[in-house]
């Protein structure tokens, strides 16, 4: 292999733990405001824009997370959480779609979703798949539905006032050969 393609891979490899690094650095930055958060946002960027660099960025952070609090059931939820924003956006980086109302819907649901996830999570493993399983996930999903709550009006604001500048600043400053594939489709779209 020549230079270049091993200047390529240190390059990306530098930038997924740039992208590692300010998620977990955003993450603390915010830790004490309770559910205040970035991660949603630059999950959903980082995806838009890099693709699989992103995700493999997300992953990165999850491990850094563990490292930092330890194992416990909000590791399962961050995998499959952090993961699925991620690829979700990276999807809709591939078709190009920027619309500022459609992403933050995106989001929203996202958002909800971690909640509810999270607490079938903690109710299936901390207190077991027996009965009156339905009760005990209601009890655990409404003790925290004021941080969900919070989590979810404050990615409303970051996703309509942030996501398209976001995404507009990486895709001006950072190399197309480092940025998601996209489809011919989202070619033709950005074109018009």
């Amino acid at each position: 292999m020549n230079d270049s393609v091993h200047r390529t891979r240190a390059l990306k490899i530098a930038l997924i733990a740039v992208m590692a690094a300010t998620l977990e650095g955003g993450k603390l930055a915010l830790a004490a405001i309770p559910n205040v958060e970035i991660v949603t946002l630059l999950c959903a960027v980082y995806g838009y824009v890099f693709g699989g660099a992103g995700i493999l960025a997300t992953y990165v952070f999850v491990g850094l997370e563990t490292l930092i609090w330890g194992v416990n059931t909000w590791v399962i939820t961050y995998l499959i959480h952090w993961g699925a924003v991620t690829f979700v956006f990276m999807i809709l980086g591939r078709y190009g779609i920027k619309n500022r109302f459609a992403v933050t819907a995106c989001a929203m649901i996202m958002t909800a979703a971690f909640g509810v996830l999270s607490s079938l999570i903690d109710t299936g493993l901390l207190t077991g798949f027996f009965d009156r399983f339905w009760k005990r996930f209601a009890i655990i999903y409404t003790r925290g539905a004021v941080f969900y709550i919070v989590q979810i009006i404050c990615n409303l604001v970051l996703f309509l006032i942030a996501f398209i500048p976001l995404i507009g600043i990486l895709d001006r400053i950072c190399p197309d050969k480092f940025k998601s594939v996209k489809s011919s489709k989202s070619a033709r779209i950005n074109s018009n």
